[in-house]
């Protein structure tokens, strides 16, 4: 499957189902294992754990690369909140284009505002 625009723009196929936490791999990115492993540890609230990845992604990848995993991981985590909290609604064009990937990856059951059997198609 590939990730919206960015796989149209870069011609790469990335495994929505890893980088979700559903699948079994790397995701198709450069150290996406490890990348997982950070994301997976920050979501979980481990310290522990989130310090040994982060170290490990500053060993493997540099500083630079760790600070802009974990700037990623906290974008993603506000926006949705940020979304729900003013009560911004998926648009129609929105929720028409992203129908399938939000079934294939279960997505709809993870919002919030939803009432149990509510779909956005």
């Amino acid at each position: 499957m590939r990730l919206s625009l960015s796989g149209e723009h870069t011609g790469d196929e990335y495994a929505l189902e890893d980088a979700i936490g559903k699948g079994s791999g790397d995701s198709g990115l450069p150290q996406g294992e490890l990348l997982n492993d950070f994301v997976e540890a920050v979501c979980a609230g481990d310290g522990a754990r989130t310090a040994t990845v982060r170290q490990k992604i500053i060993e493997e990848m540099g500083e630079a690369a760790m600070i802009d995993a974990a700037a990623v991981i906290a974008a993603f985590n506000c926006y949705p909140r940020i979304a729900d909290a003013t009560g911004i609604p998926l648009e129609e064009a929105k929720a028409a284009a992203t129908a399938a990937m939000r079934a294939e990856l279960g997505l709809d059951e993870l919002d919030s505002r939803k009432k149990p059997g509510e779909t956005w198609s």
